[in-house]
């Protein structure tokens, strides 16, 4: 029996169910009503403004809410403009709607955040200047803190707290299958080698046998020949049974060809994953073409683990006798004080495709990850 989580481990209670089967703006269409409806009774409880004006305002300026993931800084920004025209409503306040659509406007466009800071910071201005003669000094700094700056930094800062989750969750994915890929082809070489050396010895033996006892009565050579037909099926089995292991192990794609998609899957905000690639593309041998990848993986893997970079490159060079996979990052440089598990994996798997891995330092800072593999060695 499987058990769905949320939050911190939790069971998801229905209501949290049936909230994430609502659609995107249907979800933000409730926000609004429910928006507005705080907003008028708080303006209601005070009694001192007509119910009709106190309804209307409260209902401009949270409507837009409802596409705050389509147009966001639009919609903070009409938000802010009802807010202002019923700032002279006595006992009603829309600034807590137009925080939160600069606080959603600063989550949905992380990457130009700089927009949104300006317009919130402009409409603190605007909205300063009707304020009551007298609120300046601390009072006007607080709140331009509280209305101005702090929802679009929260919203900033709640987008890359998500990002980063996501990241630290396909990172534990992209390990643990990695590492099931390792201890399955661990499995498959020994079954390999323990397996097929003994169907290999034992044609050999029935193959000696005949040689050896050339006048064999009729059904004894029959007998003979079916077991090495047998061992042979058996052989072919082994191997094509390994072959289907391979295969699951890298269900989401092994080739140098997938090696964009493991950077989009990678690539963040904050630190995004470039793929260059240069030379005549050819075909590789299909050890050549895992191996290069679970190289790049690995090296990717580690920089946006550990680099702190605020972009890694990945560059692909294809030549007459070998392919180049490189990895560089520009985040702070510092000594390697000893080689992981990773790292010494990634030279072992180098040195079996005949090939040489490279981890320096990179100028001005940052560090450089260079596999080099013939692709003439492997198909032979």
């Amino acid at each position: 029996m499987s058990v769905r989580m949320s939050g911190a481990g939790l069971p998801a209670s229905p209501p949290g169910r049936l909230w994430r089967r609502l659609g995107p703006t249907t979800r933000d269409t409730v926000l609004a009503g429910v928006a507005a409806v705080v907003v008028a009774a708080a303006a209601m409880w005070q009694g001192t403004a007509p119910v009709f004006a106190v309804a209307g305002f409260s209902l401009a300026a949270a409507a837009p809410l409802a596409l705050r993931r389509r147009l966001p800084l639009s919609v903070a920004v009409v938000a802010a403009v009802v807010v202002l025209a019923g700032s002279s409503l006595p006992g009603w306040s829309g600034k807590p709607v137009a925080m939160i659509a600069f606080c959603s406007a600063a989550y949905n466009r992380p990457q130009r955040v700089a927009p949104v800071f300006a317009a919130s910071v402009g409409w603190l201005l605007m909205y300063a200047s009707v304020l009551p003669a007298g609120r300046f000094g601390t009072e006007l700094f607080a709140e331009a803190v509280i209305t101005g700056i702090a929802p679009v930094a929260a919203g900033y800062a709640m987008r890359l707290h998500g990002e980063r989750a996501e990241q630290a969750a396909r990172l534990h994915r992209a390990e643990a299958s990695r590492a099931l890929a390792e201890e399955r082809g661990r499995i498959a070489r020994e079954v390999h080698d323990a397996v097929g050396h003994h169907l290999t010895a034992i044609r050999m033996q029935v193959g000696s046998a005949v040689y050896a006892l050339r006048d064999l009565p009729p059904a004894a050579g029959t007998a003979f020949d079916t077991v090495d037909s047998l061992a042979a099926a058996a052989l072919g089995e082994v191997r094509e049974l390994l072959e289907t292991l391979h295969d699951d192990n890298n269900p989401g794609g092994s080739a140098l060809d997938d090696v964009e998609a493991l950077a989009d899957r990678l690539s963040t905000s904050e630190c995004p994953i470039t793929v260059v690639r240069h030379g005549k593309v050819t075909a590789l041998p299909p050890l050549v073409e895992h191996g290069g990848y679970r190289l790049a993986q690995e090296a990717l893997t580690n920089a946006v683990r550990h680099a702190r970079a605020d972009g890694i490159r990945v560059e692909i060079g294809y030549a007459a006798e070998k392919v180049t996979i490189a990895v560089e990052d520009d985040g702070p440089s510092r000594d390697l004080a000893a080689e992981g598990h990773g790292i010494r994996g990634m030279r072992e798997r180098a040195h079996l495709l005949g090939g040489s891995l490279l981890i320096t330092l990179r100028k001005p800072h940052g560090w450089l990850v260079r596999a080099t593999l013939p692709t003439e060695r492997a198909t032979r």
